[in-house]
């Protein structure tokens, strides 16, 4: 059995032999499903990682990943060696992140206020 990459979304990826963070190494059987792979490779999903190796034992567990790169090669087959190479949000980037998530909230909190300011000012009732 081959090492496996779970994303958050529960989407499994099996991962070539000798697989690190930097060197994810998937084959794919042509490129539609290498595109596929990519397309699952979203910061969604990469907010919550696991990596099983072929026995199922988790050897891995990682949160808020960044898709680094990614470089493919083409046999003449038509399969899709791809390696891509994942990293750890920096703690910048998760000081950046929980900045912008406390933002929408208190723009949601404005908007709010300002209906309500709103519907006061028409005389109706909040």
């Amino acid at each position: 059995m081959k090492d496996t990459m779970i994303l958050k979304n529960g989407t499994i990826i099996e991962l070539e032999a000798g697989a690190s963070l930097s060197a994810l190494q998937v084959a794919a059987a042509d490129r539609a499903a290498m595109v596929a792979t990519w397309e699952a490779l979203t910061l969604d999903n990469l907010a919550a990682v696991q990596v099983k190796n072929g026995d199922g034992v988790v050897v891995g567990n990682y949160a808020d990943l960044v898709l680094v790169s990614e470089t493919s090669v083409v046999a003449a087959d038509g399969t899709v060696l791809t390696t891509y190479s994942l990293r750890e949000k920096t703690p910048e980037e998760k000081r950046l992140d929980a900045l912008e998530a406390g933002m929408a909230v208190q723009d949601g909190a404005i908007n709010d206020l300002g209906a309500a300011v709103g519907t006061l000012a028409e005389g109706g009732a909040v």
